[in-house]
Formats: C-alpha cells, sequence, structure tokens
C-alpha cells in the first residue's frame, strides 16, 4: 500500500510540472528517495488530491452565488444572471445561487406578476428591511445581510447598481472576507452631492469583479485606481432581458389604446418631485406641445399624486403595469419622456426617441449612440424638444457594442474560470 502512495506522490509532482512548471531542484524524487521523507500524515491527502481532474485538483465543490437585490428594478438586470447560472447548472456545472432581497416579501412594489414575466424564481431570502431614512436603512441591510453571510457558505457575492442597500451589503461582504462582484460597475454622475455617487464610489473601491457595460465604464474605473484585472467589458445586462422578452410583452389593458400615436411619461427622481413650481412648468411644457398626442402616464403613489395635482387630466394616468405591460408600452411609443437611465436605455434598444429630465447620463452611450437627449429641468428646452418627437424630426440611433444579449453568460463564464 505504501509503494501505491509514492506513486500517488510521483504523479502529484509530474502534473505540477506539467501544468505550473514546479520542478524540484534537484529533479524528480525516486521512490526510495520519496519513501522516507514523506510523513505517513499527508498521504491520505496526496490521494484525495490524485482523484481530481486537470485544475481542479483541489476539489472546490460547488461555487455558491449569493446575488443581491435591494430595489424592484436590480430584479430585470439580476433576472439574466440567475437564468445562465441555471443552464451551467443544467449542462453539469458545479455552480448554484441565492437570490437576497433587502425589502419585505410584502413589498407592493413587486407586483405579483414580476417573477413569472421574468421567469425566475422569487427571492429564497428576505431580509425584511423597510426604511425611508437611507442612513437606517444602509444599517439594518448591514445587520440583516452580515447575518445571512454567517450562516450560509458564499464564494462570491454579487451586487447590482448603486443604492444604499447596495453598498450596505457590499461592505458586509468584503469584511467577511468574500469576493464581492459589482454588476454595472464604473458608472458616474461626477456629482458627489448625490447619494448614489457616494454609492458607486465605495462599491467600485470595495469590488475585486467590476462588471462594466462599456470602454466609458472601464476608463474610469482605471482612472480612479481599480486594476485592470479586475475589470471586465461584460456588456448591457438590461439588453440580456430586453431581447429575452422582446416576444413576450403585451399591450396595457384600457383606458391604454394603441388606436393612435402616444407618448409616455415616467418620473420618480424626488428632486424634480420636491420643485413643484418648476415641475408644474415643465409638465405644463409637456402638454402644450404635445400637440394633442395622448400622453400615457404610468405612474406610482407619491409621483403620481404630485402629478395630478398640478395637471389634472393632462395625462391620461395609467396604475402600475407589469414589466411585460410596460415594456410593450414604452416599444410602440411615438416618443417617451423620463427621468429614469433604464427606460433610456430601453428607448436605444427600441429605436424610440426619448427625452431624459436630467442634464446628465450615467449611461453616456444613449445620448452619443442612441436615441436619448438630455434637457436638463428646463420647461422651455423640454417643450421644444417634445415638439421635435411629435413631428417626427429626430435624430437616428444604433446599439451601442455589446448589447448584444449575452452579458450574463459572460459573467457566469467569468465567475467559473476563477472557481
Amino acid at each position: 500500500m505504501e509503494k501505491n502512495h509514492i506513486k500517488i506522490i510521483l504523479n502529484v509532482v509530474s502534473f505540477l510540472t506539467m501544468k505550473v512548471g514546479v520542478l524540484p531542484m534537484s529533479g524528480c524524487p525516486t521512490e526510495e528517495k520519496t519513501k522516507n521523507l514523506v510523513p505517513k500524515g499527508l498521504l491520505f491527502g496526496f490521494f484525495c488530491l490524485n482523484l481530481q481532474q486537470d485544475f481542479r485538483i483541489l476539489n472546490l465543490g460547488t461555487m455558491n452565488i449569493c446575488i443581491v437585490a435591494g430595489a424592484r428594478p436590480n430584479f430585470i438586470k439580476v433576472a439574466p444572471i440567475v437564468r445562465a447560472i441555471d443552464n451551467a447548472k443544467a449542462h453539469g456545472r458545479d455552480i448554484d445561487y441565492t437570490l437576497v432581497y433587502a425589502g419585505a416579501k410584502d413589498d407592493p412594489s413587486l407586483e405579483a406578476s414580476l417573477f413569472d414575466d421574468l421567469q425566475i424564481a422569487p427571492p429564497q431570502v428576505f431580509l425584511g428591511v423597510v426604511c425611508e431614512n437611507l442612513n437606517e436603512l444602509t444599517g439594518q441591510v448591514m445587520s440583516a445581510f452580515e447575518r445571512y453571510l454567517q450562516e450560509n457558505k458564499t464564494d462570491v457575492v454579487i451586487v447590482v447598481d448603486d443604492l444604499a442597500s447596495t453598498m450596505a451589503a457590499a461592505i458586509v461582504t468584503k469584511k467577511q472576507g468574500i469576493r464581492l462582484a459589482h454588476l454595472v460597475a464604473g458608472t458616474r454622475s461626477f456629482d458627489i452631492k448625490m447619494p448614489k455617487e457616494i454609492n458607486r464610489l465605495v462599491i467600485d473601491g470595495l469590488s475585486d469583479l467590476l462588471f462594466t457595460a462599456g470602454m466609458g465604464a472601464n476608463s474610469i474605473a482605471t482612472r480612479e485606481g481599480a486594476e485592470l484585472s479586475k475589470i471586465y467589458t461584460v456588456g448591457n445586462i438590461l439588453m440580456d432581458t430586453l431581447r429575452f422578452n422582446r416576444n413576450k410583452t403585451v399591450p396595457p389593458a384600457p383606458p391604454f389604446s394603441a388606436e393612435r400615436d402616444y407618448l409616455v411619461f415616467t418620473l420618480n427622481r424626488k428632486a424634480l418631485l420636491a420643485d413643484e413650481e418648476n415641475l408644474d412648468r415643465m409638465l405644463k411644457a409637456i402638454v402644450e406641445n404635445a400637440q394633442g398626442m395622448p400622453v400615457y402616464a404610468p405612474l406610482r403613489s407619491q409621483a403620481r399624486e404630485v402629478v395630478e395635482k398640478h395637471l389634472g387630466d393632462g395625462f391620461i394616468f395609467l396604475p402600475p403595469l407589469s414589466y411585460l405591460e410596460f415594456g410593450w408600452l414604452t416599444a410602440h411609443a411615438r416618443g417617451i419622456i423620463t427621468d429614469s437611465g433604464n427606460v433610456a436605455e430601453e428607448a436605444t434598444f427600441n429605436g424610440v426617441p426619448c427625452i431624459t429630465l436630467n442634464s446628465y447620463t450615467e449611461h453616456i452611450e444613449t445620448v452619443k449612440v442612441g436615441t436619448n437627449e438630455l434637457v436638463g429641468e428646463d420647461p422651455q428646452l423640454l417643450g421644444e424638444m417634445v415638439g421635435k418627437m411629435v413631428r417626427g424630426e429626430w435624430k437616428q440611433g444604433a446599439l451601442p457594442d455589446r448589447w448584444d444579449g449575452r452579458t450574463a453568460e459572460r459573467i457566469v463564464q467569468i465567475l467559473m474560470e476563477q472557481q
């Protein structure tokens, strides 16, 4: 039996020589030399090592990935990764995931159809944090997520975008000594007064893997000191979801009607809602320049209350739509007016003219290459651009690089290669 163990040791030495160029100083050991040098306690370990194949000789087992979503839009971005992991498992790869939601199970923003629409299972874990104050939310998420990581073996944590809950999960991950991956890394507004900008800086600074959408984000990450070995240009993850659901979208129910061309209006940014005087001028500029074209507004809670107060029946208000309904509504519109970067990206993908109610965008490719235009919070400029949109006088857009629907596939491959 001892001779067999010695042969195993020789196999290991041979493996190391072929794979990583490791050679003993005085040449390969003979059976006689090795017999008396190797402690018997190590022999079983070498035996186990010899059973593995290729570089997986260490038998790391299943890679456990924790995917953290902090709000509803995050699920739209992580859904392709969930499906890609499921596909890898179906093909015999040793990989698994847990989907963790920072909020509560009864969160009203998570409509019943959301996970069916995205064709993924609901989160396995809900941290249950419900809080308006961002600092309190950060602390509560950190505490709850720390307990989760201490109780569940995790190899990699993937966080998405730039929410306070995203930053909280990132900090805890690194404190626990676990590898951290940031999806949609390298996006910046360059306005340090924005809470989300601080979140982005912290998350990118902590991350071991920076998954970026394009070369612009790469440049930002490298300027801020990120090592090139950490940066991976994987593409725009939102496109994976759009391509996957392109033929599954459905038109909303009445009062929506597709009999006439129409515009879509969405609003969520707190700064816009807070300045009601200027918002009033912006809303009136939209109605005046729409030239009678219907403007559908699928708004939620506070945004709807504020807009209704200032505009009355100037818009046609829709209840919150399912993901597939909203996708159909925006894809078939004459134009979109929004403060959402995600909606602007979808507009570029669908070739639909889009006005963003902001002076900057983290997704500048939607302006340089796509169909998006920035108007800031200027009512006059907004009115002019709405007029051009209605008249069909809009620029021709194109798809930016790596908007090909294969981002999740690249991410999972990168993770598996690093196992």
